[in-house]
């Protein structure tokens, strides 16, 4: 089992520490399909359809978008929208996403790598499908990033 170094928020090493001991793709598949099931859009209070191009995820054939909002103590909350009603896994990664890295440190969510995805689905997807979700991931590593920019120029 591979081992975190710290980089990684906590609530996310741990997640993919489960997934890599998972040794069923039937146990991986239901894990994934409850975390869809799990999936709420983003509130109207912080964006309301037709949502802006800018928060939307490029590649990415469910047509995702993500938002970050400030929360206290210097950290991020994030939010999506998924508009594809069938874009099980695009939703399962918001929610995954959303529960593992909101609240963590900006600089800790600034590193991690968009290949999380393969560690999540494994590499069973296809590469439109893994395009999309890995730039998920990189869409909001690039959300931390603007907002460690922004708090280092003020």
């Amino acid at each position: 089992m591979q081992q975190y170094d710290g980089s990684l928020p906590p609530k996310l090493a741990e997640l993919l520490q489960t997934f890599e001991s998972l040794a069923e793709e039937a146990d991986r598949s239901e894990i994934l399909i409850d975390f869809a099931a799990k999936f709420e859009g983003v509130p109207e209070r912080v964006a309301k359809r037709p949502y802006a191009v800018d928060h939307r995820v490029a590649f990415c054939e469910s047509e995702a978008y993500v938002w970050a909002i400030e929360q206290p103590a210097q950290t991020l909350k994030f939010y999506f929208a998924v508009e594809n009603p069938s874009g099980i896994s695009a939703k399962a990664l918001a929610v995954i996403l959303d529960k593992t890295l909101s609240g963590a440190k900006p600089e800790q969510i600034a590193n991690v790598s968009p290949d999380i995805v393969y560690e999540i689905f494994r590499r069973d997807i296809s590469m439109g499908k893994g395009m999309g979700l890995t730039s998920m991931v990189y869409t909001v590593q690039q959300l931390a990033r603007r907002y460690i920019a922004r708090i280092l120029n003020n």
